[in-house]
């Protein structure tokens, strides 16, 4: 199962040449990322609210911090300023013992079929302990909500 969350592109998401810029594309992906993964108290049961799986505690007193070890992006084509929310599709194309892989297709709005794809790309995010600094184990019930959004890893393409 995969996960949909829309994402309201801004005005200055738009480079000089009059597509969403590369830095831009980071800040998209990380607020997909937060809004599905995350919770800041406000939902009382997070598991059940619509585009999200959160179950990381993202509030000043957490006991866990998430830090991105690594991230890829593939431009699969130029997107311009679109007035609808985009789609950015995500699941988790692997979970470890302390990380896990998040992967993501950003895609015109659902509401325009047929879709586009203009990025794919990968985030891979290590769980760590807020006290010790060392990474930590997933935790049952976070393995438990994730499971149902685990799915194949996207391939990219390569050069070389």
């Amino acid at each position: 199962m995969r996960l949909h969350v829309p994402i309201q592109l801004r005005w200055s998401d738009l480079d000089a040449y009059g597509h969403v810029n590369n830095a831009s594309m980071l800040k998209i992906l990380e607020e997909a990322r937060v809004f599905a993964f995350w919770v800041d108290g406000d939902l009382a049961d997070p598991t059940q609210a619509e585009w999200t799986t959160a179950v990381i505690d993202a509030s000043p007193t957490t006991r866990t911090k998430s830090v991105i070890s690594r991230q890829e992006i593939e431009y699969v084509r130029s997107m311009p300023y679109i007035r609808q929310p985009i789609d950015v599709e995500l699941w988790i194309g692997h979970l470890g013992g302390a990380s896990l892989d998040v992967y993501y297709e950003i895609k015109s709005p659902l509401a325009t079929p047929p879709q586009v794809t203009y990025v794919k790309a990968s985030t891979t995010l290590v769980l760590v302990d807020a006290d010790t600094e060392r990474p930590r184990r997933i935790l049952p019930h976070e393995r438990e909500a994730w499971e149902p959004y685990l799915d194949e890893p996207l391939t990219f393409r390569r050069r070389g």
